[in-house]
């Protein structure tokens, strides 16, 4: 492990270690002491040792497939460690399953819900504690009691709406809810912002500071190096299973963490030379949806793609993005409007998915899971799924799974998906790499078209690198590409030209050369831009 270069902590803190008036000093809240764990042949967690104070946020960062998750799934009692120990309070505790880990007061998030969608929001936070001393008094008391957290923490949700109605920021807030409700002292949070809004993330990190200030202890797992020198005391870096380094947030910076990362200095901005826009490949006109409740989520949305050229979508989210990608990559049928490939009018020929892949048209979804894996499928069955019918895979009337599993070890290998294994279902794999066998699927059938969703949603700085300059090779052969973020930042570094969604409209584009974040900004909160009004 490095040697940490900076103070134990922020300023104005105290050492946690200090002894004051010769009283002893005050155990971590979380300690971890030599942790290993191997799945088979994967070495996933090294001798990892490290300690969380109370009264703090502590960053854990590495790359797709460190270790991360499984290290705090092990403190969570999902896995049980091959060997080590972990200590809470200073005091040795045995944790082999999450309701041990609770009654240590250890609550987590999870990147991926752990949710019933079909219950209330009161039913999913006393869910496992129905018979508990708190519920005594019956649902009324539980209730107030939720209130009343809500209140303290800034956590407002509807109790008696159901889940699955909800979006993802209202659905992690009942899932904090669950934690506090279960008076967690050491709340450990898995990618928080991974498929948060900024102002929704700006209201998260409020929160957790509130969590800090009376003592408790957190645990943050991202990837998002601005959000670990924004908001933690101290980071450890975890990198191939072990930590390899750990300082004070104040004494370090962005490229450094990215370098202790990656193991190699990493480009921390999109580089790339100005588009060369040739021939339409895409056109969009009038697009009108209504959801199921009626509720227009398009209104009139009409766009071009031109080969050579990354148009790149910004708004907050919720304001027709998603059903745009849908639309156009044929997964909804939109109310009213007309889309164009090729010479071909796909609304009215009725073209489905698989007829636009056959013109060329490749979709990358928003919801890795809901739509473009098959979570307990193979990594080498999900890297055909779409394309599965193509003579590459075939033998006569058989699939060729010889052909399959060398196509997806070549996948694996040229997009560093980890860990290199085609027979390992999708679900064990970490978010960043399930990202990675998507993309990869998507890009290695080589599409006129490419539409994606969040591109590095959940992805490590190492990998993001990756993903955006395979883009801007795409572009650069010719391609035309739509990309759809949340990210600012993303858009800004990729895009060629921008359009601005608020409210189901296109209210503003952009070329990239006059494009700023307060110009952008102003659109997404509904200020049409020139030629929008």
């Amino acid at each position: 492990m490095n040697e940490d270069t900076g103070s134990a902590t922020s300023p104005g803190r105290k050492p946690q270690d200090a002894a004051e008036g010769g009283r002893a000093p005050t155990p971590p809240a979380l300690e971890l002491r030599a942790i290993d764990k191997r799945f088979g042949a994967v070495h996933a967690n090294r001798a990892i040792s490290f300690s969380v104070a109370a009264g703090s946020i502590h960053g854990l960062i590495g790359e797709n497939g460190a270790g991360k998750s499984t290290l705090m799934n092990i403190v969570y009692g999902f896995h049980p460690a091959d060997s080590g120990e972990i200590l809470v309070q200073g005091r040795r505790a045995d944790i082999r399953t999450p309701q041990a880990a609770i009654a240590h007061g250890i609550g987590m998030v999870h990147q991926h819900f752990m949710l019933v969608e079909n219950f209330t929001v009161l039913e999913n936070v006393v869910l496992g504690v129905e018979g508990g001393a708190r519920l005594a008094g019956g649902r009324a008391r539980a209730r107030a009691e939720l209130e009343r957290l809500a209140h303290d923490y800034g956590l407002d949700v509807p109790l008696d709406a159901v889940v699955s109605e909800l979006s993802v920021g209202l659905q992690q807030r009942v899932e904090i809810l669950k934690a506090l409700h279960r008076r967690a002292e050491i709340l450990i949070l898995d990618e928080p912002t991974a498929v948060l809004t900024p102002q929704e993330a700006g209201q998260l990190f409020k929160m957790l500071a509130r969590l800090r200030a009376e003592g408790k202890a957190v645990i943050l797992v991202t990837h998002k190096l601005r959000e670990i020198m924004a908001i933690t005391d101290r980071v450890t870096v975890m990198r191939q299973g072990a930590v390899v380094h750990e300082t004070a947030t104040a004494a370090t910076s962005p490229r450094a963490l990215a370098e202790q990362m990656v193991g190699r200095a990493v480009l921390l901005r999109v580089e790339k030379t100005p588009a060369q826009p040739g021939e339409v490949l895409l056109t969009a006109r009038d697009l009108a949806v209504r959801d199921r409740l009626g509720v227009a989520r398009l209104k009139g949305v009409g766009l071009t793609l031109r080969a050579g050229e990354i148009v790149g979508v910004a708004g907050v989210a919720g304001n027709g993005q998603s059903e745009l990608l849908e639309v156009l990559a044929g997964i909804r049928r939109p109310d009213r409007g007309e889309i164009s490939v090729a010479g071909r009018s796909l609304v009215r020929e009725r073209l489905g998915p698989r007829e636009r892949r056959a013109l060329g048209v490749a979709y990358v979804p928003e919801d890795r899971l809901r739509i473009g894996v098959v979570a307990r499928f193979s990594a080498r069955e999900n890297t055909i799924l779409g394309y599965h019918d193509s003579p590459a895979f075939q033998r006569g009337v058989l699939t060729n799974r010889a052909a399959i599993l060398a196509d997806c070890e070549r996948k694996m290998q040229a997009y560093d998906v980890r860990p290199p294994n085609p027979d390992l279902s999708v679900s064990a794999f970490s978010g960043g790499n399930q990202q990675k066998l998507v993309l990869a699927r998507e890009i290695d059938c080589d599409p006129r078209v490419l539409l994606v969703g969040q591109p590095t949603r959940g992805v490590d700085i190492g990998a993001i690198e990756f993903i955006h300059k395979k883009l801007i090779a795409l572009r650069d052969a010719g391609k035309a590409l739509l990309i759809v973020s949340v990210e600012l930042d993303e858009i800004l570094g990729l895009a060629d030209r921008i359009l601005v969604m608020a409210g189901g409209e296109i209210v503003g584009e952009l070329a990239r050369a006059e494009a700023t974040e307060e110009k952008i900004g102003l659109m997404m909160a509904g200020v049409k831009g020139e030629g929008h009004g």
